[in-house]
């Protein structure tokens, strides 16, 4: 079982973030910060074409609306997946391809703010 609280240190302009659990099961968890602002949500299954692992974060902020200036809660969140078949890679194979898409979403020429402007 991952730690808990998960504890996330600031790095501007992301402040410090302690996830802890609210709920949890055989298959997954869901952590949130004391403010309730942040969320984090990961889950597992199987299948018989392997195994899925799925993490989301979450950011909840009370925003106005700029149609009608009502204040309401708005979120934003980021998810990835990893899907392995059950032969053919390794725990060491999947980091490499983590890592492998890490380095890809900080290359030259690629950065979040070209894929927000719906570069591909």
């Amino acid at each position: 079982m991952l730690p808990d609280p998960i504890v996330i240190a600031a790095n501007a302009p992301n402040p410090a973030i302690n996830f802890s659990v609210i709920r949890s099961d055989g298959y997954g968890s869901e952590r949130r910060d004391a403010g309730g602002q942040y969320a984090l949500i990961i889950n597992h299954s199987t299948s018989k074409n392997g195994d899925r692992h799925y993490v989301n974060i979450r950011k909840t902020v009370d925003a106005t609306n700029p149609y009608n200036s009502l204040v309401s809660p708005q979120s934003a969140s980021i998810s990835i997946s990893f899907t392995r078949p059950q032969f053919g890679f390794t725990d060491a194979e999947m980091a490499d391809l983590w890592t492998a898409l890490m380095d890809t979403l900080v290359a030259t020429g690629v950065d979040v703010s070209k894929l927000l402007a719906f570069q591909s």
